[in-house]
């Protein structure tokens, strides 16, 4: 399975789903800063909320094991 960045998940999937921004932060109940700064890629993010994005696509974040080459 191909890794991409959480920003450009939910910016795919929100496109797919034809929703704006805003649409989006209405949807999932949090703000549009919010929104906006997950899109942009912003390192330190609220996991309830990025949860309650995610929600509405079926997904939600996760613990992943680590590949040996990560760990070192």
């Amino acid at each position: 399975m191909e890794q991409t960045t959480l920003s450009k998940y939910v910016k795919q999937m929100r496109k797919q789903y034809n929703l704006t921004q805003i649409d989006l932060s209405e949807k999932s109940g949090v703000g549009l800063r919010f929104v906006r700064e997950l899109e942009q890629g912003k390192h330190t993010l609220r996991l309830d909320k990025v949860n309650q994005i995610l929600n509405l696509f079926g997904s939600e974040v996760g613990v992943v094991p680590m590949k040996n080459k990560d760990r070192e």
